[in-house]
């Protein structure tokens, strides 16, 4: 594994560089039989990626088990595309750098691929870069209850929060974030903590903590040098999410630090996209995780 600027300077400023250097070691560009059977279990990736503006958004694609799937030792092939509506819908009908995330809440699983995607006739085909697992951390337990019936609803744009959607953020105890580095190169990463854990500090402002994680810093790393992202809140009880997008700040003032924080940082939105029955996937109540600092 190398690393890029970013991701070295953080290392650095946090005193982690030899456990990254260790950590490292666990990526690879191809997709072990355990991820690959792991990956063709779940119902739901996120992806993330830059749209024709350069902005960085996080979105989902949902299907049945098995619609996400290895082909081979380092491709996968995605059976379907984020709706019509949402900001990733254009873009990824032609080639882009992806970050993905397969998430399994219920048993605090999550495997991490960063590649290239081409559309195909049924999707997207991801050739890997980088794979690897991660910890259980920070992952609240849930599990799925139904499924629903109703269709996406129109997604509804804004450039600040109202207050039903602070509500959400403030309640939420997961989000999605997509980052890159200079050279466009995404990744897609799960942040957990408890509710509250995401705060909002004004209808344009966020602020979260970061947790103590892998020591590579890949998300912190890319923002060090490209501050564009992409958040995906998701409402796991009606299958609803927020998508946001603009620039982050990684803010080393300890008296912004929540307990357990390694550094604070600070989001700015561009833009808000809110759509209604996002995902037809319908999830019971949160399982906090073990690891999550106190707020």
């Amino acid at each position: 594994m190398t690393y890029h600027f970013g991701e070295l300077a953080v290392q650095r400023r946090m005193g982690q560089s030899d456990s990254a250097i260790r950590v490292g070691r666990i990526i690879s560009a191809q997709i072990p039989e355990v991820a690959a059977a792991f990956l063709a279990a779940q119902p739901l990736v996120f992806v993330s990626a830059r749209d024709d503006a350069g902005r960085m958004w996080a979105s989902q694609i949902v299907g049945p088990p098995g619609f996400a799937h290895a082909t081979d030792a380092q491709t996968i092939a995605i059976d379907g595309v984020p709706d019509p509506g949402d900001p990733l819908a254009e873009p990824l009908q032609s080639e882009r750098k992806i970050g993905m995330i397969a998430l399994q809440p219920q048993r605090r699983r999550r495997m991490r691929v960063n590649g290239t995607a081409v559309p195909s006739g049924r999707g997207l085909i991801v050739t890997t870069d980088q794979v690897y697992s991660n910890c259980p951390k920070y992952i609240a337990r849930r599990d799925v209850l139904g499924i629903g019936s109703a269709l996406p609803g129109e997604p509804r744009h804004a450039t600040a929060l109202n207050d039903e959607q602070q509500q959400l953020i403030s309640a939420t105890d997961t989000f999605i974030i997509g980052t890159a580095d200079k050279e466009g190169n995404a990744d897609a990463s799960h942040r957990g903590g408890h509710s509250g854990f995401l705060r909002v500090l004004s209808p344009q402002e966020l602020r979260w903590p970061d947790y103590l994680g892998n020591s590579m810093f890949m998300t912190l790393g890319n923002l060090h040098v490209d501050p564009r992202c992409g958040l995906l809140i998701p409402n796991w009880r009606n299958g609803s999410t927020l998508q946001l997008t603009g620039t982050a700040r990684l803010n080393w003032d300890e008296g912004t630090f929540a307990p357990g924080a390694q550094c604070s940082v600070d989001f700015t939105i561009d833009e808000v996209i809110e759509t209604v029955n996002a995902s037809p996937l319908r999830w019971g109540e949160a399982d906090p995780s073990p690891a999550n600092p106190p707020l």
